[in-house]
């Protein structure tokens, strides 16, 4: 399988697998939801965990690959003050963990230029602009 026909696959692998992670390990999830955010930070990780299983189904068929690559770009930008958060808020941990956690920030940029190319990818093989 050629390396382009891989990448939507392997982005809703990634997405799949990180929603599936909001439910099993919640409370690590919990405690990078911003404290601007109304509500429960539980309920924020559910909600962010369900919208990564569904980016996942989206981008994972062909038929609405498109948009849902699109959305997950979306969705990478919009997540990135919870990455913010725990970068401040481990700025006093072990080097190893503060590292992983300043880290995260700009490996947001490839993940959103990731999706952006899979939704540019999947235009071209629709012959759409």
């Amino acid at each position: 399988m050629p390396r382009s026909h891989r990448s939507p696959l392997l982005l809703a692998g990634l997405l799949a697998s990180a929603g599936v992670a909001h439910f099993a390990a919640p409370r690590t999830f919990d405690a990078i939801v911003p404290r601007s955010l109304p509500g429960s930070p539980r309920t924020w990780t559910y909600a962010s965990g369900a919208v990564e299983l569904a980016l996942a189904a989206g981008v994972a068929l062909p038929a609405t690959r498109g948009r849902a690559a699109l959305a997950t770009a979306a969705f990478f930008v919009g997540v990135f003050p919870a990455n913010v958060k725990m970068a401040v808020d481990w700025r006093h941990r072990p080097a190893p963990l503060k590292a992983a956690a300043v880290g995260r920030l700009p490996l947001q940029v490839p993940l959103v230029l990731w999706a952006r190319n899979v939704a540019r990818n999947t235009r071209k093989t629709e012959g759409t602009p």
